[in-house]
């Protein structure tokens, strides 16, 4: 049984490396206990930004269902045969 899941948006990964990088040159010189938290956090959220891309499909299928933007998928167009 394969793990379905969809991609997290780009922001998280980019949210995650530039708090990492806040974190350590700002916030872990001012409070050691809070500069931890914070590291493992934005740790954890870019290893949650690597296995949803990992872990996404790409069957067209899937990829039509997450084009919620596009035009015909909210009308359900693509659904019609």
């Amino acid at each position: 049984m394969a793990l379905k899941m969809a991609p997290l948006p780009h922001e998280w990964m980019l949210i995650s490396i530039i708090g990492f990088f806040v974190t350590v040159f700002q916030v872990y010189g001012w409070n050691k206990t809070w500069g931890v938290t914070l590291l493992i956090f934005f740790i954890i959220l870019f290893i949650a930004s690597l296995v949803s891309m990992s872990g996404a499909g790409t069957s067209e299928e899937e990829l039509v269902e997450l084009a919620v933007h596009h035009p015909k998928v909210r009308r359900a167009e693509h659904r019609k045969k």
